[in-house]
């Protein structure tokens, strides 16, 4: 007769002598995961809020804004190729008992990353009317936008370096810690916007601006709390003294993840930045409409983001352990968890598109854009999430970080940007039809993505 513990654990992962049931499997995954859903969801409510707060005062203020951030997006690419490859190589290197190279990896991300975000600040602050006109050829929406990047650039400033001190905790199985930081940041980000947005407490009526007050007060309290978590015992501190130390081997690895990373986020975030700018310049309600259907898309893919997150960590745990087998199996136990998230995350999204189509938007032809995008926004959530989690997650946490690279190269740049940009600006047509061209690269490169992970070319250590 089976006992209670073996009826639990039917199926099981072996690998040399240990055996991993699936419970303890999926038991494992929430614990890594949700935490880092919770601070993924908490940072696009703040994207959420802004698109309420502003929309309540006008609908310019708030598609400006919209746009504005797009700036941010495109940091946010490099910030996440450098992070990504510290995550990579960070993973392994704990699996493997080495936290002396973690912290040198730390050292690596903050220098890279402190650079670019650096470059991004001045970029605000010197030329902001330039970035808006790359977005949208409306003056008022180009004013607005300027004001509120002058301000907000002081936060793409600190950001960078924020980043670089969660992911360290995140690799070293600090999540819950890095997970509360940011939620307690994005908590007085939504209060502040209440009370900047809208002259609560006496406080001036700021609007646009004081969606920007917001943001940049909220980073600096979450860099503040990063430096003093992270000075506790049993944490992993940038050591300030070699910063700029030279470390030729491991800077060549960092490289090698690096690189593709950046190549397919500057592909990626260009790419996504260019759907923005081509629904933009069709009409203001276009942009409007647009704006709602991100704001949305970013918080049902807080699930598949933090899954995928997860998914590179403990992947790269097994792996730099030298449990080659079980990371394999892990990974795809990962890409069956993907598709259902990606069904369920449709259902969500068709579930909601009624009350977010009667609360946002206030034109009738903005609301009749905004139901059609959200509808095809719904069948793009499946190859979103299978490719976040497959891809992002257990891929490049073996180190396969050149196929997402490539695959954005043909699926979006080959494809989907190439049929937006002529549906536009060449025949014309609906704008529903244009943004459903924004959303096949996804969908469409589920079979090569597929393709690619049954090569098995991710099941490898790093650190040998």
């Amino acid at each position: 007769m089976r006992s209670k513990d073996e009826n639990d654990n039917k199926k099981v992962i072996r690998s040399g002598n240990q055996a991993v049931s699936d419970r303890l499997f999926y038991r494992r995954v929430a614990v890594m995961s949700a935490p880092i859903v919770l601070q993924r969801l908490m940072l696009a409510l703040v994207a959420a809020c802004d698109a309420l707060m502003l929309g309540q005062i006008q609908q310019e203020q708030m598609t400006a804004v919209s746009l504005a951030t797009q700036i941010q997006f495109v940091q946010n690419m490099i910030i996440f190729a450098i992070i990504g490859a510290g995550s990579i190589l960070g993973a392994q290197y704990w699996g493997k008992g080495d936290s002396l190279t973690v912290q040198k990896l730390f050292n690596l991300m903050l220098r890279f990353s402190g650079f670019v975000s650096f470059l991004f600040f001045a970029a605000c602050e010197l030329t902001p009317g330039i970035l808006m006109g790359a977005f949208t050829s409306d003056a008022v929406l180009i004013g607005i936008g300027s004001t509120y990047l002058r301000i907000a650039g002081w936060s793409y400033l600190i950001s960078g370096i924020s980043q670089c001190y969660l992911t360290v905790m995140k690799v070293t199985e600090h999540v819950n810690p890095s997970a509360w930081i940011s939620s307690i940041a994005v908590i007085l980000n939504i209060v502040f916007n209440s009370i900047f947005i809208f002259g609560l407490l006496s406080v001036p009526r700021l609007e646009a601006r004081g969606a920007a007050v917001a943001t940049t007060l909220a980073r600096v309290i979450e860099l503040a709390l990063c430096i003093i978590v992270s000075s506790r015992k049993g944490y992993i501190q940038p050591d300030v003294r070699k910063l700029f130390a030279s470390e030729k081997r491991l800077t060549v690895d960092f490289g090698k993840q690096c690189l593709p990373l950046l190549g397919g986020g500057m592909l990626w975030g260009v790419g996504f930045t260019s759907y923005t700018a081509i629904i933009g310049h069709l009409s203001s309600d276009a942009a409007a409409a647009n704006s709602v259907a991100s704001v949305v898309r970013d918080l049902i893919c807080c699930a598949c983001d933090g899954i995928g997150n997860a998914a590179g960590i403990i992947v790269g745990f097994e792996l730099g352990a030298g449990n080659l087998e079980r990371g394999k199996e892990y990974g795809i136990k990962l890409m069956k968890l993907s598709y259902v998230i990606g069904f369920v995350s449709m259902a969500v999204v068709l579930a909601i598109t009624p009350l977010v189509v009667r609360m946002v938007v206030r034109t009738p032809t903005a609301h009749e854009y905004l139901t059609g995008m959200m509808c095809i926004m719904a069948f793009y959530m499946i190859g979103r999430c299978v490719n976040t989690v497959t891809i992002n997650g257990v891929i490049d946490g073996g180190g396969d970080t050149v196929f997402d690279m490539y695959s954005l190269a043909v699926s979006m740049w080959g494809v989907a940007i190439p049929l937006a940009l002529l549906g536009a600006f060449v025949f014309h047509g609906p704008v529903l039809l244009v943004y459903a061209c924004t959303c096949l690269d996804e969908v469409g490169k589920i079979p090569w993505v597929m393709i690619r992970f049954r090569k098995y070319k991710w099941v490898r250590n790093l650190t040998n």
